[in-house]
């Protein structure tokens, strides 16, 4: 098969490898139909997660057909359409008993696409299918429902509920990439009383505007009002940056949460100096993927205009394109871009 293999730090290409197999009878291979390219993959590309070993094969999020199953998967057969969650689960340690997907402690968590070969590719290997897939039901489009294999997941757990987002809330969004968008919309289900969006970009801009955001800036006179004034309720760090990480020191209320999504190379500080008396939460977290059914079911009918997070579409082929256009975001107006089986 096909698949884009990782070189080392800035080194990637689309090779040919040896197509995978069943290796253990709780694993299912399935043609990958639609995946995308993540930030994350973005960070590994830059050396940031040395974690990750030339030879991989790359990506962790991916929409298919099921084409073989081991002899203890009992929740899907060949020929079903799935969603491969981001994040692998064992469903049987004590992490993945009480939900926490993302810290499984038998072998799964964040492992494709960083311990074992990815999803950017024309097939994978599943681990744990059972517990690792959705099936997706045949009217949700392939770019609908590839964003619930992490982005939604990730914007709802360890944004708008981490950050325990209300009615009647000040809640601001400090990155306006396709996870900090999500969380936009998202958050607009808990009724808060303003979502302010913030980023550098004038096209990321825009599409908070569109999708939900009752403000959308660069950082300037709003953002620097909360600050001296009232501050935000929650504030959501998106982006993965250190000075958005301060930004939102800043912002947040005396008793507000702080809930970091963005995934940080580089160390960020952390001004207790400032904050030692201001009450504040600050949550950190691997998304678990453990609520997308409920929010399939919110898209599936209608309750989360996802659609407009997909910018740009590409076939299998041109997945180095595909990283040339989506790691040049803020240029090229790039937010999710989703790449197809042709």
């Amino acid at each position: 098969m096909r698949a884009l293999v990782y070189h080392g730090p800035g080194q990637i290409s689309w090779d040919t490898v040896t197509d995978p197999a069943i290796e253990d009878p709780a694993d299912a291979v399935v043609r990958v139909d639609a995946t995308t390219v993540c930030g994350t993959d973005l960070h590994i590309l830059r050396g940031d997660l040395p974690e990750v070993k030339p030879g991989t094969v790359l990506g962790h999020e991916a929409v298919g057909e099921v084409l073989n199953v081991g002899r203890e998967v009992h929740s899907i057969t060949p020929g079903d359409q799935v969603i491969v969650s981001s994040v692998s689960a064992c469903g049987r340690c004590q992490f993945c008993r009480d939900s926490m997907f993302g810290q499984c402690g038998g072998g799964g968590g964040w492992i494709l696409g960083n311990l074992i070969n990815g999803t950017q590719a024309e097939f994978v290997r599943v681990p744990f299918a059972d517990y690792s897939t959705r099936r997706r039901p045949g009217a949700l489009a392939l770019e609908d429902s590839v964003l619930l294999a992490e982005v939604l997941p990730t914007a709802y757990e360890v944004g708008v509920r981490n950050g325990h987002v209300g009615p009647g809330d000040t809640v601001v969004v400090v990155g306006a990439g396709p996870v900090g968008l999500a969380a936009v919309i998202i958050a607009r289900i808990y009724s808060p009383r303003r979502i302010i969006a913030v980023d550098l970009s004038s096209p990321r801009l825009e599409a908070a505007h569109r999708l939900g955001a009752d403000s959308a800036e660069v950082p300037g006179r709003l953002i620097a009002d909360l600050a001296d004034g009232p501050g935000a309720d929650v504030v959501i760090e998106a982006a993965g940056d250190p000075e958005g990480f301060a930004l939102c020191t800043r912002v947040v209320r005396p008793g507000g949460h702080i809930a970091n999504i963005g995934t940080h190379g580089k160390p960020a500080t952390l001004h207790l100096e400032a904050l030692w008396r201001k009450n504040v939460t600050i949550s950190t977290g691997q998304v678990d993927t453990s609520s997308t059914p409920w929010l399939l079911e919110l898209v599936r009918y209608g309750r989360l205009p996802v659609s407009q997070l997909v910018t740009h579409t590409f076939g299998l082929d041109r997945m180095e394109d595909a990283y040339e256009v989506f790691a040049r975001g803020t240029a090229t107006g790039a937010l999710k871009v989703v790449l197809h089986r042709e």
